[in-house]
């Protein structure tokens, strides 16, 4: 086991994950705002009246957009996560990364005020509760969304350390929020996207006290090795962890939900 390895988060009560399932409702939404958060980032303000009663109760929901592919005839269906919802202005904010080449960033990149967008969901919200006294958020760009809201949705005071990877500074974002916040960027090209070594060396210098809940997303195989070594070389307890898969390199519209053994 890693010398680095810290009292086990095992010895806080066991954290559990309600799934809150929801309407499943289509809607055909306007866009309000569209605009480049970071050279490879861009953000999308959707509204309509059809947002009525729209429901996202934790910060890695996904939702389903439909979108016309490259010829126009098919729609292909992405999964993006609600990154902001504004029940007062009948607002939804989604971020799209702008260097996939696929239907969702062509979509994105040419987006402009009044353009429509149909999308469905969330079918539903996995709620974490339990003992929960440190957080520890690791992806890439694809899981900003969600780092970025569970960031801003955090109570006052509560200790959150964030290991995120982009491509350069000028895609690093900044966050308002009341918890005590960590953050640390990775800058690596995108055909390094499988790489773990990167968040591996970074980890090597995070301590994982008691009580610390560490959420993964991004690249698959990335996620992979990460979580591997948070639970067979830092001793972490797989209840203590989730990971998800939100794209393959080198694969077209691939995601794995939830990663385990």
């Amino acid at each position: 086991m890693n010398k680095n390895t810290d009292t086990s988060a095992a010895q806080a009560a066991q954290p559990s994950i309600e799934r809150i399932r929801h309407e499943l409702r289509m809607r055909t939404l306007t866009v309000s705002e569209a605009r480049y958060l970071t050279p490879n980032m861009i953000r999308i303000c959707l509204t309509g009246p059809e947002l009525a009663g729209f429901t996202s109760l934790s910060p890695d929901d996904h939702v389903k957009i439909f979108l016309p592919d490259g010829d126009g005839q098919e729609l292909q269906k992405r999964d993006f996560t609600p990154r902001y919802y504004d029940p007062q202005s009948m607002t939804l904010t989604l971020d799209f990364v702008a260097h996939e080449g696929g239907p969702a960033t062509r979509w994105a990149q040419q987006a402009s005020v009044g353009q429509q967008l149909q999308l469905g969901g969330p079918r539903a919200s996995q709620c974490l509760s339990g003992d929960i006294r440190r957080w520890l958020l690791i992806g890439d760009e694809t899981a900003l969304p969600a780092i970025g809201r569970r960031i801003e949705e955090l109570p006052a005071g509560v200790s959150v350390t964030s290991l995120v990877a982009v491509p350069s500074a000028a895609d690093e974002q900044r966050w308002q929020t009341r918890a005590a916040l960590s953050a640390h960027w990775l800058h690596r090209d995108l055909h390094e996207a499988a790489d773990a070594a990167p968040f591996l060396r970074q980890l090597g210098t995070l301590a994982l006290e008691a009580g610390t809940f560490v959420w993964i997303a991004g690249e698959a195989a990335m996620v992979k090795a990460v979580r591997r070594y948070l639970i067979n070389e830092r001793g972490h307890d797989k209840a203590w962890l989730k990971a998800a898969g939100y794209w393959k390199q080198g694969v077209a519209d691939s995601n794995e939900k939830s990663i385990d053994d």
